[in-house]
């Protein structure tokens, strides 16, 4: 009798300590190299996250050296940050949603009114 309610205090245990570590944002402070795909091509942009929790502040530089700063939110493994881009045309908002991977991230941008993009992220190496 012992041993059957010692293991499910384990088992209880161990449930719970997997929803804890499930329910914990990923880890994606530092340093990011973002890879945008679209029609004209592959876009590379260094990408800086500031994590605090959930919150995420980001520096992005674009291909030209534009930097656009935003804001967005981890949840668990589910990302998605927004930035304000100056184009020729006006200010363009885009928005990145993905998945976070250990040190790869990707997903999808929507890119204002021109329709969407794949991303991919690799965290850069010390």
């Amino acid at each position: 009798m012992k041993k059957s309610a010692l293991t499910l205090i384990i088992i209880s245990l161990a449930a719970v300590l997997a929803v804890a570590q499930a329910a914990k944002p990923a880890n994606v402070a530092g340093d990011w190299t973002l890879t945008l795909t679209t029609p004209r091509g592959d876009r590379v942009s260094p990408v800086n996250f500031v994590q605090d929790g959930e919150k995420l502040k980001i520096t992005m530089t674009s291909p030209r050296g534009d930097q656009s700063t935003g804001e967005g939110t981890i949840k668990g493994t589910d990302i998605e940050w927004k930035v304000t881009r100056s184009t020729p045309r006006g200010e363009m908002i885009i928005t990145y949603k993905g998945k976070v991977e250990g040190d790869t991230m990707s997903g999808e941008a929507q890119m204002g009114d021109f329709g969407t993009a794949t991303w991919k992220a690799v965290r850069k190496t010390a």
